[in-house]
């Protein structure tokens, strides 16, 4: 059994087609990894490939926990990332909307300070909107680690989200999310 668990927490852009490159990275780092998708990621997995990796589908409803025959299996995270964040998410999230199950979840970890790591995916014309740009503090004031232009990675331009998918920083996520979780503190500069 692996000393760490993360929690992966895709969002609804085409970036987490490829969350098999951080369950990857995760692994060959001894962690363990699930992944726990907001309703709008769901298209963009691949859940057969996803649960080939970590030996269970991706979880993106309340099904299981509204079932009284069946018991919760969800491991106890070490660190959460949430990646691809789109808009929607990194808005929802700060202003403390819990409207499915991924943000239900994430919200809750966040409360009890489990070691997150957000990392947004939004265009340009979206990241100069003040509710986003409020939201991006209000979570950083939480204790949230919000990958952004110190880190290098920042909103690409209109129509250019396909470009900027083949640069996600999927190592840069899981190597602050493991520094967060082996106690080193990590602060946004």
């Amino acid at each position: 059994m692996t000393s760490h668990h993360l929690l992966l927490v895709p969002c609804g852009a085409a970036p987490a087609a490829d969350i098999g490159v951080l369950i990857s990275i995760a692994q060959g780092a001894g962690w363990s990894a699930s992944v726990t998708a907001t309703p709008s990621a769901v298209p963009f997995l691949d859940v057969s490939k996803v649960e080939e990796l970590t030996g269970a589908a991706p979880r993106s409803g309340f099904e299981q926990a509204a079932d009284p025959g069946k018991t919760r299996t969800v491991r106890k995270a070490d660190a959460i990332i949430i990646a691809p964040a789109t808009y929607n998410t990194v808005n929802k999230l700060a202003a403390g909307v819990a409207d499915n199950y991924a943000l239900t979840v994430v919200a809750e970890l966040v409360g009890l300070g489990l070691p997150t790591v957000l990392v947004p995916f939004v265009n340009t014309a979206l990241a100069r909107r003040a509710p986003y740009r409020n939201a991006l503090r209000a979570l950083e004031a939480e204790g949230v680690y919000v990958l952004g232009a110190n880190d290098q990675w920042e909103p690409h331009e209109p129509g250019t989200g396909s470009k900027r998918q083949q640069q996600f920083p999927w190592q840069l996520a899981f190597d602050v999310a493991a520094t967060h979780a082996n106690g080193t503190e990590v602060r946004n500069p």
